[in-house]
């Protein structure tokens, strides 16, 4: 899904994108640029090489290791904004990385364990607000509310679908205004498809649609 993000975003108008910049933070070391350009060559089956180029030249990659180099990258940010105002979104993938490795080492302190994401939320929210940025963070649903299986078992699938307890520090959750949840869908026969559940944290309000990714794009 996220390949497909940055491809809308960095395609020109011409070929059905929006010609915008595109920053995207890997902490999870996932990110397969040839799947990215592969992308872009069935969006593009008149493009040439030098298309290509261009577009890859509005996308940018940033790997971070540790939650201290997150914060620090985010910092050095603040310049790159200032000098590619073209960017207009900032992905992070993900931000529930480091939650294991930060817990061991604040140890009992709640506090330490979260001081690093807190101050990376906050500034975040700064980026965000200052050059008015759409902001994607992916988490891992690690945390759920159901407490058993049989009670998880008996819900709608929309509920299920949101069966997530968020769990990374407040400085984080007051910075989220959608939560997106992505699942799979079994149909009859072979045919596979998936979901998406948006929920818009202000109002509760949820709309759910079906969906299948092709090397064309998501089809709704």
């Amino acid at each position: 899904m996220l390949y497909h993000l940055i491809a809308r975003c960095i395609l020109p108008k011409s070929g059905g994108g929006l010609d915008v910049g595109v920053l995207f933070i890997d902490t999870d070391f996932h990110f397969d640029l040839l799947r990215l350009v592969t992308i872009l060559e069935h969006r593009l089956p008149q493009g040439t090489e030098e298309m290509i180029k261009q577009c890859l030249g509005r996308f940018f990659l940033v790997n971070c290791s540790s939650s201290a180099q997150l914060l620090l990258t985010l910092f050095s940010l603040e310049n790159m904004f200032c000098s590619h105002p073209s960017l207009c979104l900032l992905i992070i993938d993900s931000i529930s990385a480091f939650y294991w490795i930060d817990r061991v080492n604040g140890g009992e302190n709640l506090s330490q364990q979260e001081a690093n994401l807190k101050r990376c939320a906050q500034f975040l929210g700064k980026l965000v607000r200052e050059h008015h940025l759409v902001l994607f963070a992916t988490t891992q649903t690690i945390m759920q509310k159901s407490l058993n299986t049989s009670e998880s078992s008996g819900k709608h699938h929309s509920e299920a679908d949101m069966d997530y307890r968020p769990y990374l520090c407040q400085s984080w959750q007051r910075l989220i205004t959608h939560r997106i949840f992505f699942s799979k869908q079994c149909h009859s026969g072979t045919a596979k498809g998936f979901s998406i559940t948006a929920c818009h944290v202000r109002n509760n309000s949820v709309v759910k649609r079906p969906f299948s990714i092709t090397e064309c794009g998501i089809q709704f």
